[in-house]
């Protein structure tokens, strides 16, 4: 049974300190919402506010606060609150004067109060007195006073369709229109005191983006996120971000820049793209994720959600829940987050008709899989290793690990193994190898009696295979400077020893960012490093991109040009005088097999002649690897540094619990490849596990409670009842024998029912007994 699809997992406080006294598990349930489930809320009813767009929403305690925007006809001034728990609108209460009626400007919650900067105002209706502001009004919640700030000094131009959040105390200003031309500037105002304050330009650096506007922007780990939006008569599909700590000094110091394009070279054909150039979207920022929504898309009105994780720099397209509501595309709406759900409302929908629509996202709260984060701490503190890789002419030695090597790469494999069969025939299955035992640095020496196994492989340099390992044990690879003819080279080698080696994904990250990082700067110097190598399709690549007619005249000017070998020289002159015809493939590419589903096979079987632990579950052993267990868990890492048991066996429980062995093959699992898949009494053995192994975060006991709570069925209800008492899980016990009782027609006449222990059986004619009322008793008696 998944528990992927279902629902949200309330949080799990998670405190090492207190697996040693728990006398028993309180899961303390709670209501749940279906995961990445949309649902549509009452509507705004005209009575209480017009439909409209280009309008702000914020959010405040429990309530969305909608200001501002246009219904098709006039500008709007009016305030709204939806409460959320109510899920009823009415007319905010407000004293004072507020802002005169807008759209396209911008709101933002600071401390106990909405602020409304600039946006464009006037009469539409009859196309009078229209004009961008740069006005600043402060909404109180507590009073509904609305007051504006009269700000001494310079001011920023005004402007709409602008982004602001607030950071730091401050409410921070990027871009925008001013009514002539597209701003890429960048303001900010210190919103603690009202009397002292003033508007400061903020000198920005590094990648900014290109002046825009109708785009929106978030705040994530400490960044701004700006995605996408109108630059001119360009509209994109860019994500950038800015370091506000770089504004503290804390990063400018260090020479970083402020402002980074975040780049999508290390994403692999097949896997999600960023979503396509648009303007008028959302975006929101909710725990390590940008959630993007709607907006004009080429024409369109496109309703997914997109993801981006800010971890992994990884997009992804959000499957809703089969029960959802889906919202339809629309543009010029607005967005908050509540809690653990994103509310939209209002914006312009087909045939540019108004929307009054609130709906409801919630999001997934899970803590993120440390999967490729707990093997590349592996690698990099090269704990545990047991094989030593001899490269190249120069001899360079790299350290690794068999499980991990083995696991992902069978040209590797086939080398480990050859060198395993040497040692033996050379120094006996217990004897050393060629060279004898070496003296290698502590917590780095093969474990046990087993000397470091050697690997010489001629066809690879140290710094290539470095990263083809740090490509192995992560899937990915740190990408060097773009567009350094160096790096770009490096990145060259190694796509040469992925070829080598039969590796289909490294090889696509690496033409990916190799395709990305070509100038006209380096262009010459690739080309004829990939003619060297016979990287054909790079080759290609160069070659076409120097013939392009903005590329050519620049290219041929330059001093590298007069020194490229004259073979090549030829061909670039014939290319420009008759491009070859364009060869369409209908091949699908190969992107290779991912660290999960290596792990997966690995666990499954595939690494089952490298095991070198036995692992006994109540005297039954299970063979497993210890590199892949210490990576996984400080409870294995420690007592394979420590005190490891010379017979190699080590006996499993969680605390005092033997888990059911079922149980326990979910564990190896989730240990290998992340899986959090399992049936409901599984989770109820493994819900203490992270506690005890010291797993990086509580991502299982998450999965865990969240899939008890839903998942609890009359079919499975007694397995799940031995569990929670075998666990003294007394409130899960306690759910069990409810269902037990009130379906009790039903549970009688399942076959576990007669395998139940006796005193399980008392338990239930006990519940049984509480159950029945005194008149059912009575009514019972007149029938005997």
């Amino acid at each position: 049974m998944s528990c992927k699809s279902t629902k949200v997992a309330p949080s799990v406080d998670f405190d090492h300190s207190c697996s040693d006294s728990v006398e028993y598990l309180t899961l303390n349930f709670g209501p749940f919402e279906t995961v990445h489930r949309w649902r549509r809320l009452p509507p705004c009813d005209e009575f209480v506010g017009a439909r409209r767009s280009k309008h702000t929403v914020v959010a405040y305690r429990d309530a969305i606060y909608v200001f501002g925007g246009d219904n098709g006809k006039n500008m709007l001034n009016d305030l709204l609150r939806f409460d959320v728990k109510d899920c009823s609108w009415c007319r905010a209460f407000t004293t004072g004067t507020p802002p005169a009626p807008r759209y396209h400007h911008s709101a933002v919650v600071y401390g106990s109060s909405m602020f409304v900067f600039g946006g464009y105002t006037g009469d539409i209706y009859s196309n009078s007195n229209l004009k961008n502001k740069n006005d600043l009004f402060e909404y109180k919640f507590a009073t509904g006073q609305w007051t504006e700030w009269k700000v001494e000094g310079s001011l920023p131009v005004a402007r709409s369709a602008h982004g602001a959040t607030v950071y730091s105390d401050k409410l921070w200003i990027f871009a925008g229109y001013d009514g002539n031309a597209r701003l890429n500037d960048m303001w900010t105002i210190s919103l603690q005191d009202r009397e002292h304050a003033c508007w400061e330009e903020i000198e920005q650096s590094g990648e900014i983006p290109p002046s825009c506007c109708n785009f929106p922007v978030a705040v994530c780990r400490d960044k701004m996120f700006v995605f996408s939006g109108q630059s001119g008569a360009k509209i994109t599909n860019n994500l950038f971000q800015f370091e506000f700590k770089g504004h503290m000094h804390l990063m400018t110091l260090r020479g970083e820049s402020l402002w980074t394009r975040i780049p999508t070279e290390h994403l692999l054909r097949g896997s999600p793209p960023p979503p396509q150039r648009r303007y008028g979207h959302t975006m929101v920022a909710f725990d390590r994720h940008l959630y993007v929504f709607g907006g004009a898309a080429d024409n369109t009105l496109p309703n997914e959600l997109h993801s981006y994780d800010v971890d992994s720099q990884t997009w992804e397209v959000i499957q809703p829940s089969l029960d959802s509501e889906m919202p339809s595309g629309r543009l010029f709406h607005a967005a908050a987050v509540i809690q653990d759900a994103m509310y939209i409302f209002g914006g312009t929908v087909d045939n540019n008709v108004r929307s009054g629509e609130m709906y409801r996202f919630q999001f997934s709260c899970y803590p993120k899989c440390t999967l490729h984060e707990d093997y590349g701490k592996l690698f990099e503190n090269r704990q545990f290793c047991d094989v030593e890789f001899i490269l190249g002419e120069r001899e360079e030695r790299v350290l690794g690990h068999i499980a991990i090597v083995t696991a992902r790469c069978q040209w590797l494999r086939k080398k480990i193994l050859q060198a395993r069969d040497r040692q033996r025939q050379e120094g006996g299955e217990e004897g050393a190898g060629a060279g004898g035992p070496r003296d290698i640095p502590g917590g780095t020496r093969a474990s046990g009696n087993q000397p470091m196994l050697e690997v010489h492989i001629r066809e690879a340099e140290a710094q290539p295979f470095e990263v083809l390992m740090q490509f192995l044990y992560t899937d990915k690879i740190q990408y060097p400077r773009r567009g350094h003819v160096q790096d770009v080279l490096l990145i060259m080698d190694v796509y040469k020893l992925a070829l080598s080696f039969k590796l289909s994904r490294l090889e696509q990250l690496c033409v990916q960012y190799i395709e990305a990082s070509v100038d006209l700067q380096n262009v010459l110097s690739v080309c004829e490093q990939a003619n060297k190598l016979q990287l054909d399709q790079l080759k290609e690549h160069c070659l076409n991109f120097v013939v392009k007619e903005t590329h050519f005249n620049q290219v041929i000017m330059t001093k590298e040009f007069e020194h490229l070998s004259t073979p090549l020289i030829v061909e670039i002159v014939r290319r420009k005088q008759q491009p070859p015809p364009r060869v369409y493939s209908d091949q699908p590419v190969d992107i290779g097999t991912s660290l999960v589903q290596d792990m997966k096979a690995y666990l499954e079987g595939g690494g089952l002649d490298f095991c070198d632990i036995v692992l006994l579950l109540d005297g039954h052993p299970r063979p497993a690897h210890k590199a892949i267990l210490a990576a996984r868990s400080s409870y294995f890492e420690a007592m394979f540094r420590s005190f490891m048991p010379e017979d190699g066996q080590v006996n499993i429980s969680i605390g005092e619990m033997v888990p059911s062995k079922q149980a326990f093959e979910s564990m190896l699992r989730y240990i290998y490849y992340g899986d959090v898949n399992m049936p409901p009494e599984d989770s109820l053995y493994l819900f203490a596990a992270p506690y005890y192994y010291g797993f990086s975060n509580n991502r299982l006991q998450a999965y865990c409670k969240q899939n008890l709570e839903m998942n609890v069925t009359v079919e499975n209800v007694l397995q799940i009842l031995e569990a929670a008492d075998k666990t003294q899980a007394w409130d899960m016990k306690k759910h069990c024998l409810h269902i037990i009782v009130h379906q009790f027609i039903k549970v009688s006449k399942l076959p576990n029912l007669r395998s139940l222990s006796q005193l399980l059986l008392l338990d239930i004619i006990e519940s049984l007994a509480s159950h029945i009322s005194d008149k059912q008793c009575a009514e019972m008696g007149s029938d005997i």
